[in-house]
């Protein structure tokens, strides 16, 4: 079954909207409507007109915002042998976690735990893979939540985020894993030291980015709007466009597609 896309287009202008500090008022006046309007459209409701404006003043891609609200996009499924993906739930909403293994050597790495590490365990043991190292994007709970149950005997986090389960490294240390590379970028701004993880050697490269982006979206920018925005374009938008995207939440996409449809980054369409 597909994982639905993390957010909807009114999350999309929602995000910005809280991003860019305006209030319903000030955004209002801006673009040429009313408050009302700009509640109305956060709440659902998809009048064109209104969407292209808004679009507009948040800096966002309109043709991309109206392809969300007409559900008219989804990413192409991706499944490549040392890449899988495990979603569990978490309260009212789900949490991926991921495996990566070489499938030479069968070196395996986790990185984040999910809300149940369990089935990356079962994932582990069935393969018959050597799991050297679980690797944290961030500290928020839902992505940290079973720690324990990996057991991994190397558990790593950027120095700019620290963890007391994990040991700390400075961004742009790389590692090898197998026949593998993986190498870190810090990509802040949804939280104070968020990393990606790009992982080269399998078929395709592959950027676990937590929840810098999700597919046709972006994390939150609960530390700041501005950096998160910033930190994408210069650490995930410059990676290859067949590069696998692995979000924290929702599926995974390709930096090509989130080139195409993201409505954050309007100068890639």
């Amino acid at each position: 079954m597909n994982i639905p896309l993390e957010d909807l287009f009114n999350d999309v202008i929602s995000k910005a909207q809280r991003g860019l500090g305006y209030s319903n008022e000030t955004l209002a006046d801006q673009v040429g409507v009313s408050a009302a309007a700009v509640e109305a459209t956060k709440e659902g409701a998809t009048d064109a007109s209104i969407l292209m404006k808004l679009a507009a003043g948040l800096g966002l891609h309109g043709p991309s915002l109206a392809e969300m609200s007409d559900h008219a996009w989804y990413p192409e499924p991706v499944e490549m042998e040392g890449l899988a993906q495990f979603n569990t739930p978490y309260h009212d909403m789900t949490v991926n976690a991921y495996l990566v293994w070489d499938p030479a050597t069968k070196d395996a790495a986790v990185f984040d735990t999910g809300a149940s590490a369990k089935p990356i365990m079962d994932q582990i043991q069935t393969l018959g893979l050597n799991l050297r190292y679980l690797f944290l994007t961030h500290t928020h709970p839902d992505h940290v939540a079973d720690i324990d149950t990996v057991q991994a005997p190397v558990i790593l986090i950027s120095e700019l985020e620290p963890h007391p389960a994990a040991e700390s490294f400075t961004p742009g240390t790389q590692w090898k894993l197998g026949g593998l590379t993986i190498s870190s970028r810090t990509t802040c701004g949804h939280s104070k030291g968020g990393t990606t993880y790009v992982v080269e050697g399998l078929a395709k490269p592959v950027a676990i980015v937590g929840d810098a982006i999700f597919a046709s979206s972006m994390g939150g920018g609960a530390v700041s709007f501005a950096d998160a925005l910033a930190t994408n374009r210069s650490q995930i938008f410059t990676l290859a466009d067949e590069t696998v995207i692995c979000p924290g939440h929702g599926p995974m996409t390709t930096v090509g597609e989130e080139k195409r449809h993201n409505p954050f980054y309007p100068e890639f369409k």
